[in-house]
């Protein structure tokens, strides 16, 4: 019963923090402030009242439909609210082994650890939705990303309770840092070896920022993992894109890598060292 309680807790506060990123990719990428003016219709410009405002039910209530104009509210409003909701509850789900034994003991570094994967989630949504809607990955949340994923992982070293060694914050930053480079230049490498083939940019520099944000949280490793699932679900869109229209080639065709790294990342916060295990069982290490 309390695995089902501290879960649905969990989706709930994901749909409120899912809403509020709703709220910065609608403004964002037009420069506006996410405090001012209130929430109201892009089309007729109603400030919404707070009922309408209730994140995946409004839209549920009001069919997807602004009240007044009519005009269609997009999906990507309930798909976003809902992809954090369910995000923040697997998370919620996978920490119970431990938070299960009691909701008030729990490991320091534990905690940091799971507080860093709903953010990072939270973080990842929002991108992927950025870069399929503009192609734009902002510095402005890659970069303190990077910061932010070093800072953690430099703070689990320090307050893990079961090291049976005397922590080293200083070695826990720096491997975060070489993880990071060594991220980033895998795909500054694919962006050089697809101008020299095709001479022209095929890979932004965002997703090079991108990668070492991912290499920063969760080593390098994971950053890798969401690397391989983000190459294959492109080269499967891609592929499908081809085929069901007149492009003639993949090479035509425009596709936001950032948005398959941030999904391979999300599997690689959520599943990422159960996946890794069975690879490193079958492949005999």
């Amino acid at each position: 019963m309390l695995l089902i309680l501290v879960t649905v807790f969990a989706a709930l506060f994901g749909l409120a923090f899912g809403s509020f990123l709703n709220l910065c990719i609608t403004r964002w990428p037009k420069g506006e402030s996410i405090a001012f003016p209130r929430s109201h219709c892009r089309k007729c410009n109603r400030t919404l009242y707070w009922w309408e405002n209730i994140p995946l039910g409004s839209w549920v209530a009001l069919r997807g439909r602004c009240r007044t104009c009519r005009r269609k509210i997009g999906w990507r409003y309930p798909i976003v609210e809902a992809a954090v909701a369910i995000c923040w509850a697997i998370c919620a789900w996978n920490s119970f082994p431990v938070f299960g034994s009691s909701l008030f003991v729990v490991p320091t570094g534990f905690l940091l650890q799971q507080l860093g994967n709903v953010t990072l989630c939270w973080l990842l949504v929002g991108l992927a939705t950025l870069d399929s809607e503009n192609l734009w990955l902002p510095d402005f949340l890659t970069l303190p990303g990077i910061a932010a994923g070093l800072l953690l992982t430099t703070a689990q070293e320090l307050l893990d309770d079961h090291l049976d060694r005397a922590p080293r914050p200083w070695h826990a930053l720096m491997n975060g840092v070489v993880a990071a480079l060594a991220a980033a230049a895998l795909i500054l490498l694919v962006r050089w070896i697809y101008w020299l083939i095709r001479r022209q940019e095929g890979i932004g520099l965002g997703d090079a920022k991108l990668m070492a944000m991912l290499a920063a949280w969760l080593g390098l490793p994971g950053a890798l993992l969401a690397f391989f699932i983000g190459v294959i679900l492109g080269a499967l869109v891609a592929l499908t894109v081809v085929i069901s229209s007149n492009v003639r080639h993949a090479g035509g065709v425009k596709l936001p890598l950032g948005t398959f790294l941030c999904i391979g990342g999300i599997v690689s916060v959520l599943w990422g060292q159960p996946i890794l295990d069975t690879y490193l069982r079958w492949a005999g290490f």
